[in-house]
Order: C-alpha cells, then sequence, then structure tokens
C-alpha cells in the first residue's frame, strides 16, 4: 500500500461560502436519502441547515438492490435541487451512478458522490477525474482500504479533481445492523492517507435511534465529518426510511457533536 504523508485539503463552495476540508474543523452534511417531492426536500433542507449543516444531501438517481425499488427522480429533480439550494443559499452533494449523467449535474452540484457499488465502476472514476469538482467516494461494501485508495487514485489521474473517502460500513458476518462501521479505517487513513475522511453512520448502521450514538464516535476518533440521513417523516420515505433521522433527531444530534468537538478543541463548520 503505498502511503502518502502530505495532507490534501479539498475545497468546496456551498451557497456564496466557500470550504476546505481537512483542516482540523468538522463538517456535517445532511438530508434525505432521496428526493422525493419538493415539499418532502425543502422541509429536509431547511431544518438542517438551520441545525448547522454546510451542504445538503439527497439522491437524484439511487442505485437499488431490487428493479422494483424507488429508483429516484433523475431529471425531474433538477428543478426542486436548483429551487432548494438557491433559497437556502448551500450547495449538494448527490450521487453520480454512470458518466453520462456528469456534465447536466454539474451546474448543481457542490461535490459528486460515488457509491458504494461504484467504487471499482472505473470507467465513472475516470470520467469524474476530467471535472473539478471534489469527489466523495464511498468505500466498497466489502472493499480492502488498499483498494479503496487506489480506486481513489483513479479520480486524481487527472490533477483536476480532489478526493473526499466516506466510510459508510462493510458488510461482515454480523446481522443484527445494516453494515460493520469500521472506525479502524477512519484512524488509519487519517494517519496514513493524504484524503479527508467522512462517515456515513446512516447507511453504516441502519437503525435510526443508533445513528447519533456512531455520528459521536466518528468524531471522537477523528474523521473529518458526517453525512448524515435527515428525513420529516421516516417511516413515510420511499428508500432508507429506518436508517433517517427527524428533524428533532438531527438537532439533538448537532448540540451533542459540538460539546463533543469542543472537548477535542475542534470546531463544527456551520452553514
Amino acid at each position: 500500500m503505498a502511503i502518502e504523508n502530505s495532507k490534501k485539503n479539498v475545497t468546496f463552495i456551498s451557497g456564496d461560502k466557500t470550504y476546505s476540508m481537512g483542516n482540523g474543523h468538522f463538517y456535517v452534511i445532511a438530508g434525505p436519502c432521496s428526493i422525493e417531492s419538493e415539499v418532502q426536500f425543502l422541509e429536509s433542507a431547511r431544518s438542517v441547515v438551520a441545525n448547522g449543516a454546510c451542504l445538503l444531501r439527497g439522491g437524484i438517481w439511487k442505485l437499488r438492490s431490487s428493479a422494483q425499488a424507488f429508483q429516484g427522480l433523475g431529471k425531474a429533480a433538477f428543478d426542486i435541487v436548483q429551487k432548494v439550494t438557491s433559497e437556502l443559499h448551500t450547495g449538494i452533494v448527490t450521487e453520480v451512478t454512470d458518466p453520462r449523467q456528469i456534465e447536466s449535474l454539474y451546474p448543481m452540484v457542490s461535490i459528486f458522490q460515488v457509491g458504494s457499488r461504484n467504487m471499482h465502476n472505473y470507467a465513472l472514476l475516470k470520467e469524474l477525474a476530467n471535472q473539478d469538482k471534489p469527489v466523495l467516494l464511498k468505500r466498497g461494501l466489502a472493499a480492502y482500504i488498499d483498494e479503496w485508495l487506489k480506486a481513489a487514485d483513479y479520480v486524481e489521474t487527472s490533477g483536476r479533481a480532489q478526493v473526499i473517502l466516506c466510510e459508510r460500513g462493510i458488510r461482515t458476518f454480523e446481522t443484527a445492523t445494516r453494515n460493520t462501521l469500521d472506525l479502524n479505517a477512519v484512524a488509519f487513513l487519517k494517519k496514513n492517507s493524504p484524503y479527508p475522511v467522512i462517515v456515513d453512520p446512516s447507511h453504516a448502521i441502519g437503525i435510526g435511534e443508533l445513528v447519533p450514538d456512531i455520528s459521536l464516535a466518528a468524531a471522537a476518533v477523528g474523521a473529518d465529518g458526517l453525512i448524515v440521513e435527515v428525513h420529516p417523516a421516516p417511516k413515510e420515505a420511499l428508500s432508507d426510511g429506518p436508517q433517517a433521522l427527524t428533524p428533532t433527531q438531527f438537532s439533538q444530534l448537532m448540540i451533542k457533536l459540538e460539546k463533543v468537538l469542543n472537548a477535542l478543541d475542534r470546531k463544527l463548520e456551520k452553514k
């Protein structure tokens, strides 16, 4: 495994503000798994921004294990994203599932997300390398750290795109939770890779009431941030409802998170 000692700060723009992830501050990205409607996305977005999230998340296209599951609104979500991000003066992270989507998504996203299923999609990674916005690269569900870092190399081949690594849990023998969050990987990568590392507690554990606990653990171990699912009515969500926080739960998490970070002499970077 090639170890790079020099650290890389990743710059992204959210609304009218520029952030630099990797500078020791902590960044929270939040919103629903999927954009389902303008009402749903706007309510989610208003609540997370009001409580300190610096960037929205929201799926436009979704890769699902079942072909019958909700696949996202696709291009029908574009107007919703533009309206909500403009109103709240914030940016969005959304998943790109196909190289043909990059051009149409580029004007509206702050950071492109590569989902776990696509970590090994080298054609997609090579195309993302040719644009200049950051790429949030999720770890494959059974990927070694070395494979994950090599996937990051693909994104950085042109020297234009920058990488943020996202630990989202790996598949193990355990079935009590959705996945097993590998905090070992976060600690290791913070010492032995140049990239900012964030954690997706929602996909890692799959149980909403447990998401705050592992979010605090991620902050304590040195992660650079979180990407958290928040939905105004999780039981009615069209995708991943059981792992989503309500706006009230998210607000409570942010209060606790700031206390943990303050104890570690770190700052929560708010919108």
